[in-house]
Parts: C-alpha cells; structure tokens; sequence
C-alpha cells in the first residue's frame, strides 16, 4: 500500500494534524502537538520540500502585508491526490472522486446486475477507469459494503450480496493495480465522520444509521472501536419495546423491527395492503393519517429511546443520525426529542443530536476515507 513514505511518525503526526484540523498557524500546530517551534520546523522542512504541505494564503491579507511576517498557516495540498470511493448495495454501484480532504470532485453510478463477485470486480474495475479519466491517477480504492468484512479485505458474509468469504479486495486489486481496501459501510462512515465531519476534534462520538438496517459507531478517544455488530445485525436484537411489532426481519420490538425503512414498509402492507414508499408513509403521517401516523410515532418513539440508551451508556459528546430513513426527524422529531428527554435523568445534560440525511454517495465517499487514512497512517489496520 503506498503511504506517505519516507516520513518518521514524528513528521507523520504533523501531516494528519493538519490534514484533520488545518490550516493551522504554526504557533498552533506546535501547542496542539507540543512541540518546540525550532522541532516544528525540522518536521515541516521534508513536508513542505515534498509539496505535501504548502503555506495557505490568509484571507484578507495581501502578499505586500505579509513581507516580513514570520508565519503563515499550513495547509495540506488537497489536489496532490486523488481517492476513489464505490458504495456497493444490492441493486446499485455508487462511486465517487475525492481529494485527500474527502471533497467529493466526481461521482458515477452504475446498475449491478449480477452478485457474481468476479463479474462485481469488473464492473468496479471498469468504473475505476471512467472516474479516472482525464484526472490525476487515482491514489487508493475505498469499498463499502453492508456486511462483516474481515482484516479489511474479504468479505465475509452479505446478506444483501448473498456473499460469504469473498476476497473483494484481492479481486479488484487485480483488475486495476491500485491498492484497495474493503470495510462494513457504516464503520466506513463513521471514519469520514471521525476525520472530516461531524465528529472531528471529539474525543467521544456516536454515529447512529437508519435505513436498511440499523448501524452504529463508537469513537472513543478519537479512535473508532470494532465491534461484532457491523455486519447490520447489530439492531435485529437491540429490544426496544418487548411487545412491539413483529417483522420478517429482527426481534419482536427490537431496533431493525421499529425503525428501518423495509420494516416500516413492512407494517404499513400488512395493516393496508398498499405498499408505499417510505416517502410516502412520512408525508401520510406528516398529513395526520392515522396509520402512517401511528407506524411513524412508534417509530419516533423507538429512535428517542435508542438514542437515550446509548447517551446514558457511552456518555458521547455527540450523536450524529444519518442514513435514508432520517427523515423520520423531520416528520417526528419533536416526538424523538421529548422521548430521549424522558429517558434520561432531569439533571443530564442535553444530548448534542446532529442529523444528517445521507445518501449513497455520502457512503461511498467514507470509503474513499479508508484510502485516505491507509495512505496517511501507512497500514490499513493502524
């Protein structure tokens, strides 16, 4: 895998301060890795030689006012690489281009018509070359795919892709010469997140999914903790209400039963007999329906307690919800909000609850921060 080579952890450790946090003034890089200013600039000096880094222009301030000022801000040199990221669903490939800030600069979507994972490589492979042309070559190779992936590069079971110990990564590495590494989407997103979003700076952070499934991503020390549950079974057996609705898929009350989109679907079919898009049920219950206001409600109702279960267990600083189906927020989040206050002690501090409707191509692009983070870090597990 390439990395930024050579460079010592020392000069690394400044490389991703000021990928993550720049531009940064050298005074504030020094005091945020506490480092000497003399240290600071023998790390810079490589940095800067290779172009990697380069000075940034202050806004407002003019070449002729900056002689004789002794610092300027650093920044990384965003289009010295480029990364592409593929989202990998049951029916759908969505990939994007990005720079090494994760700035999406190109997206392409191609139909998936066969699970016959050679047949995937190629079709990867092919959109490889697409999104390449008349670019910089492209540097790595995200892939996000719902389901348990192991040592970041075999599949090793997708219920969506009917796969099981799949070398994804081998497959399509073959066909394009780049480096490739595979993760579950969601702990894929909570890595974009951690580094470039929502979560970046914080010490404690959830990432909370609803759509297919139920997703969920815990940062601990700024670093994302593994878990069994990445392979979207996490929710099937979260219980939330023991008397709730029974679906095909999850538990009787637990999180997937009340909260994705198919089991919503779900209930509304067996209720009515109508199958409706989930767009369709929010607007229904946004207009007063009586059962897609009750479906939504009970919805609602579960988010609230999920979300109050994990602030009172992981204490985060932060809880982004993201996914398809947060739309349910805008229909029913006063509902959302009074059951998480409900749940938790009158005296606990205000959940800090960020929302963030993403879409495939948000998906793809934390793929494309799996590249990233193996070029910056130097190994796809560190």
């Amino acid at each position: 895998m390439t990395s930024w080579l050579p460079l010592s952890p020392a000069e690394r450790s400044v490389a991703i301060e000021v990928l993550v946090h720049g531009p940064l003034s050298r005074t504030e890089l020094a005091r945020r890795l506490a480092l000497s200013q003399g240290s600071l600039t023998r790390l810079t000096k490589p940095l800067l030689e290779s172009g990697l880094l380069a000075e940034a222009a202050e806004a407002g301030v003019t070449a002729q006012a900056r002689q004789g000022r002794p610092s300027q801000p650093l920044d990384v040199v965003a289009g010295s690489r480029s990364f592409l990221g593929f989202k990998i669903t049951a029916d759908t490939v969505h990939g994007v281009v990005t720079n090494l800030r994760s700035d999406v600069t190109a997206r392409l979507d191609r139909p998936l018509t066969t699970h016959d994972p050679a047949a995937v490589a190629r079709l990867l492979a092919g959109m490889t070359t697409e999104l390449g042309a008349g670019r910089p070559a492209p540097t790595g190779i995200g892939i996000g795919v719902g389901g348990l992936v192991r040592e970041r590069a075999v599949v090793g079971e997708s219920a969506f892709l009917g796969w099981r110990d799949v070398p994804l990564a081998a497959l399509v590495e073959e066909r394009t010469g780049l480096p490739v590494v595979v993760e579950n989407d969601v702990a894929a997103l909570v890595e974009a997140e951690t580094w470039f979003g929502a979560g970046r700076g914080l010490d404690r952070f959830v990432v909370l999914t609803i759509g297919a499934g139920i997703g969920y991503g815990l940062v601990l020390g700024g670093r994302r903790v593994p878990h069994d549950g990445e392979d979207r079974g996490f929710g099937r057996h979260w219980i939330i209400d023991p008397y709730g609705p029974l679906t095909p898929d999850g538990e009787r009350g637990s999180a997937v039963s009340l909260l994705t989109i198919p089991s919503i679907r779900y209930q509304i079919r067996a209720a009515t007999g109508r199958d409706l898009p989930y767009e369709e049920i929010l607007a229904g219950a946004a207009a007063g329906e009586p059962m897609a206001s009750r479906v939504i409600g009970e919805a609602a109702r579960a988010l609230g307690t999920l979300v109050a279960q994990i602030a009172n267990f992981a204490m985060p600083q932060k809880i982004l919800l993201a996914g398809e189906g947060v739309g349910l927020m805008d229909v029913a989040g006063n509902t959302v909000r009074e059951t998480v206050r409900a749940h938790r002690h009158p005296r606990a501090a205000p959940v800090d609850l960020e929302t963030k409707v993403s879409g495939f191509h948000d998906w793809a692009r934390g793929a494309a921060v799996l590249a990233i983070q193996v070029l910056v870090l130097g190994a796809a597990g560190d």
